[in-house]
């Protein structure tokens, strides 16, 4: 019992630690993801979709790396596993809107 018991600690301790800093790949996912939002002229309607699914963030990120297998039809492999990522935490979120935003003031 008293092995359960340390294992469920640990995997508390471990669900309860705060996510590291980004790493510099999400820094330049999030930097062309904005800028290519800005570029097509979609800030606003980008703002509200994150700003609208924020509190479904987590389950939108597990949603699309289920759907990842038929994306990658469709999209490039590697960017469906970052966007998820992206929408894993609220952060990841946060820090997205803030850039596009940022961008869309200085054009």
């Amino acid at each position: 019992m008293s092995l359960l018991h340390s294992d469920t600690k640990t995997a508390s301790k471990q669900a309860a630690a705060p996510r590291q800093e980004p790493r510099e790949d999400e820094d330049a996912f999030i930097e062309n993801l904005a800028r290519a939002i800005v570029r097509r002229r979609l800030e606003t309607p980008a703002v509200l979709f994150l700003e609208a699914q924020r509190p479904l963030s987590f389950i939108s990120s597990q949603g699309l790396l289920f759907l990842a297998p038929f994306l990658r039809l469709l999209l490039p492999p590697g960017g469906i596993d970052r966007f998820a990522r992206l929408l894993d935490t609220p952060q990841g979120v946060d820090r997205l809107i803030e850039r596009i935003e940022e961008i869309a003031r200085k054009r």
